[in-house]
């Protein structure tokens, strides 16, 4: 093992334990400090992200993936605000999960503890580890923290004050730790640091995710690609479906949680698409449509190409949509199990039978009834943040937060019982 990784996972050992049974109060003061220095350090983070995006640019990353790795002052805003929202959260160390009284007059109890040391491996997005440390912070994790090469500036700066606010409230500076190197030799060898990581995270694409199933030794939990279906049902309201699609597609197409492919029913579609087609395409998007879409498409005079069979169920990170006409909510079931990717799936619908056929049915780690797929989001649904949208069914399904952070232990208490 190399002599970084040895001292990554030294620090992290190190770290474990105190950081473990630290009080809350000293928690979110480091958690206060990192928002407070994150606000301080605006000009100094903008320079390194446009030295960082520059960079990338030249390398010839995706427009999808710039956007992610991009930051200004709203973005570095939200960074902060983030961060305080953890702090805002209950400390979910020592929760009582739940408890219950036997007949021999034992008391049972299930209590959240940490995990321990986690590894987060992700790619381009420097929010990924304020979010990440915030959350691993306040569950009382240690955490090492693997960003891409494209974000290698901006992450260190954001590390470096990461220790310089966890110092500042009397814990552990190793407590969030960031790998300096990105080369993949030094993950693999994380990834099989059997008994020193207690949990991998593994944000980013399809290569990525690959690359730690073949090298991992320690549990992980993927965040994979987001292959998202939005199927319109007949008798929906055309206006508030189009309102929803615009914003699912095109509000911001490089997330995971944004739609790649428009699902209809054939009973709607002649109503809908010229309109939601219309919003889309103003809006940027590049519609592929299958050839009964498209034909409706061409009628109103909606620009659209032919859809290709790779066209569906594919992740684009990009202003492109596919569509398809559907005879009824069981074809798009059938569809949406064939090409989805679990992670997010939304029906707009008036039917209550069909909404909640759809939320028995569909295996997704998010399932949306009249609402926009970009709420498959941990600040949205109230965690604070995410360290990551679980796509895997073991421990943690969907978005990660402070209690999916945490295992439990059971407590015991007895008054000199013995067994018979």
């Amino acid at each position: 093992m190399s002599d970084l990784v040895t001292k990554l996972l030294a620090r992290a050992a190190a770290a474990r334990a105190p950081l473990a049974i630290a009080e809350t109060g000293a928690k979110n003061a480091a958690l206060d400090n990192l928002a407070s220095s994150l606000r301080a350090a605006r000009p100094a983070l903008l320079r390194a992200n446009q030295d960082d995006v520059a960079s990338a640019h030249q390398a010839g990353l995706s427009a999808a993936l710039l956007d992610r790795l991009s930051l200004d002052a709203n973005r570095i805003e939200q960074l902060a605000t983030a961060v305080e929202a953890v702090r805002a959260l209950p400390d979910p160390v020592g929760e009582v999960a739940d408890g219950w009284r036997r007949p021999n007059g034992l008391e049972i109890s299930r209590v959240r503890i940490p995990l321990g040391v986690i590894l987060v491996v992700y790619e381009a997005r420097p929010n990924v580890t304020t979010d990440a440390a915030a959350l691993c912070l306040k569950s009382g994790n240690a955490v090492i923290l693997r960003g891409g090469s494209e974000a290698q500036r901006t992450n260190g700066l954001l590390a470096e004050l990461l220790s310089a606010a966890l110092a500042s409230a009397g814990l552990p500076p190793a407590a969030a730790q960031l790998v300096p190197d990105p080369d993949r030799a030094l993950l693999s060898e994380l990834l099989g640091a059997q008994g020193q990581i207690d949990l991998c995270i593994c944000r980013g694409g399809r290569g990525l995710l690959q690359f730690a199933a073949a090298h991992a030794r320690v549990p992980v939990v993927p965040h994979a690609e987001g292959v998202v279906h939005v199927f319109v049902d007949a008798g929906s309201n055309v206006p508030q479906a189009t309102r929803i699609l615009v914003n699912a597609k095109a509000q911001r197409p490089g997330v995971c949680n944004a739609a790649e492919c428009l699902l209809v029913h054939r009973e709607i579609a002649q109503a809908l698409l010229p309109e939601a087609g219309g919003a889309l395409a103003a809006a940027g998007v590049e519609l592929r449509a299958d050839p009964t879409a498209l034909a409706l498409l061409r009628r109103a005079r909606v620009p659209a190409i032919p859809a290709q069979e790779a066209d569906f169920g594919r992740e684009f990170l990009d202003k492109i949509l596919a569509v398809r006409v559907v005879p009824d909510l069981g074809a798009a079931l059938e569809h949406i199990a064939r090409y989805g990717s679990g992670h997010t799936e939304a029906i707009l619908t008036p039917s209550l039978d069909s909404a909640r056929r759809f939320e028995r049915e569909v295996l997704a780690s998010v399932v949306v009834v009249n609402a926009s797929t970009r709420f498959n989001d941990g600040g949205e649904l109230g965690l604070g943040a995410e360290i990551g949208i679980s796509t895997g069914r073991l421990h943690a399904y969907g978005p990660m937060g402070l209690r999916e952070l945490c295992s439990q232990k059971f407590v015991v208490r007895g008054q000199g019982q013995v067994r018979s």
